[in-house]
């Protein structure tokens, strides 16, 4: 049983397959770090040669946004 939106997320982010060939980053932060931060990933990693993205997010109930992004190891 499911108490915490923390468990639920952990329990999703063990279903995906570890072989995906996508990296992963999860960051606790405030809104506009978050919103910076975001900005600074997808600047570093253009979308169209590392497919990146935010992957999931949410907010905590003290304010502060949860969100994964996520990008392929290497580009051609």
């Amino acid at each position: 049983m499911v108490f915490r939106p923390r468990d639920l997320a952990s329990r999703m982010a063990g279903r995906r397959k570890p072989g995906d060939g996508y990296l992963r980053e999860t960051f606790t932060l405030p809104r506009d770090e978050a919103r910076a931060r975001a900005r600074d990933f997808l600047n570093r990693y253009p979308k169209a040669a590392y497919m990146s993205s935010v992957e999931s997010w949410r907010e905590l109930p003290d304010g502060d946004i949860e969100f994964t992004m996520r990008r392929l190891a290497s580009a051609d």
